[in-house]
């Protein structure tokens, strides 16, 4: 299908005020993570969860989208601004996360 790659990630952290706090950093992430000196993320969604019993805990999800599996793994293990990103999040009472990533075989858009 496509080479573009999707990865979800969602944190645990249980303040409502630290969620928010993480959200202003991803905006940072959006604005500063580059590849040879250009953005490369072609698109970046984060927001807190809604309240329900199926989120097991989990309050935020954040959803970014590569050209490439290559240009993932140039996020997950080299970006600057992703590694910043991992520090600052430490603080903010991070209990838990989980992040998957996948090559979609189904795309729908209305």
């Amino acid at each position: 299908m496509s080479d573009r790659t999707i990865r979800v990630t969602l944190f645990k952290i249980p303040s409502p005020a630290n969620v928010q706090a993480a959200l202003e950093i991803y905006k940072d992430l959006a604005k500063s993570a580059v590849k040879d000196g250009k953005p490369y993320i072609l698109s970046l969604h984060a927001g807190p969860t809604k309240d329900d019993q199926r989120n097991q805990g989990y309050t935020l999800v954040a959803k970014s989208e590569f050209a490439s599996e290559a240009d993932m793994w140039y996020y997950d293990t080299e970006d600057k601004a992703h590694q910043e990103l991992k520090v600052k999040l430490k603080p903010l009472g991070l209990e838990g996360m989980m992040m998957v990533y996948y090559q979609p075989e189904v795309v729908s858009v209305l």
